[in-house]
């Protein structure tokens, strides 16, 4: 009878496994990788007009490998990983410069590196009037920015942004929210003043409210502006995220306070060109008409006799009349799509406005 092998002999058969699986995989994005140098010197000979990035055609690889995933690492693990041999890959075609609210730490910048992998070059702004300014004027090839959260609604800077510029929507990002309590100090009994972004401490009022009822809480621009504050003061706490807590030194206290456990922010990826289909799109449009009785029924009307889905619709001060409204609203599908672009043409007869903002991949979480 053979003799058993040892745990020590068959960790050794599983390691000597896992290498020749690593040089196969090395092997392999070595050779994706020159297949995407391939296509950049395709690119070059057609001139700068050729688009380097393809939103569409990533979201499509992304949701291919979700489908092929055969486990046992999860989609959103897998995603992840074919994303930054994605993002690595297109550095060597083209590196993009990519805006974000930043300073460094926010969620706006996880939500970057989520959509576009770690290779790119992310470049933080201060605000997100700067980020818009940054991509017109060409600085950026684009800008990541939020527009709403699940549980607080929309970012209204962002929506007013689009009332003026000339960007277009060529992406969106979701991120799952997880908000903890960051700190120098010790313990709770410790903290007297706690910094966040306005959202942020809309998003923990409960857990706030009974755990540090007598805390000060004061609102800052972005929740890395609260955790640089709360680095600088033994008796304050910012409500933060944990790439913040290692930036900034800080401890976390406690983990995930969010009232909501399904907390989400969606955000918005800009630039000069929206999508072509990816075949799992939306599009978002502002819309504004007659502040008349039936006047919003008649912008609604044609999405409804096309059966398109309508997934948001928001409002908003025109700043141009006094009780006059734009609506951001957002439907199912890319606007060539026959059905949609029927319920377009429809809409430019009936709307006073109708700029359609752009036609997107759906983010792929």
């Amino acid at each position: 009878m053979p003799v058993p092998m040892t745990s020590d002999e068959q960790l050794q058969q599983v390691r000597e496994r896992i290498n020749t699986i690593d040089a196969e995989l090395l092997r392999l994005i070595s050779e994706r990788a020159t297949c995407a140098q391939d296509v950049a010197k395709i690119k070059d000979a057609h001139g700068e007009s050729v688009k380097y990035y393809r939103p569409e055609r990533e979201a499509e690889i992304l949701r291919r490998i979700k489908a092929w995933n055969p486990g046992p690492l999860d989609d959103e693990e897998t995603a992840r990983l074919f994303r930054e041999i994605m993002s690595a890959c297109l550095a060597l075609e083209k590196p993009l410069k990519v805006g974000y609210l930043g300073p460094e730490g926010t969620f706006t910048q996880a939500a970057t590196l989520k959509h576009f992998g770690h290779s790119v070059h992310a470049q933080p702004f201060g605000a997100i009037g700067d980020i818009f300014r940054e991509v017109e004027a060409g600085a950026c090839h684009y800008g990541v920015v939020p527009v709403e959260n699940s549980t607080e609604g929309v970012v209204n800077h962002t929506l007013d942004m689009f009332m003026r510029s000339p960007l277009r929507i060529a992406g969106e990002v979701t991120l799952r929210i997880h908000h903890h309590l960051l700190s120098k100090a010790d313990d709770l009994s410790a903290v007297r003043r706690v910094y966040s972004h306005q959202q942020s401490l809309a998003q923990c009022r409960g857990w706030l409210d009974r755990y540090l009822p007598n805390a000060e809480r004061v609102a800052v621009s972005t929740n890395a502006d609260a955790a640089k504050l709360a680095a600088a003061a033994e008796e304050t706490a910012a409500v933060a995220s944990e790439a913040a807590a290692e930036l900034y030194a800080l401890r976390v206290l406690v983990q995930r306070i969010e009232d909501e456990p399904g907390n989400t922010t969606r955000f918005l990826v800009i630039g000069p060109e929206d999508s072509p289909p990816s075949g799992h799109d939306k599009t978002s449009m502002l819309l504004s008409c007659r502040n008349e009785a039936g006047g919003l029924n008649r912008l609604l009307t044609p999405f409804a006799k096309q059966g398109i889905s309508m997934t948001r619709i928001e409002s908003r001060p025109s700043r141009q009349g006094v009780w006059d409204y734009v609506f951001f609203v957002d439907v199912c599908g890319h606007r060539q799509l026959p059905e949609v672009a029927v319920a377009l043409a429809e809409l430019k007869d009936v709307a006073n406005l109708c700029k359609v903002l752009g036609s997107y991949p759906e983010a792929v979480l």
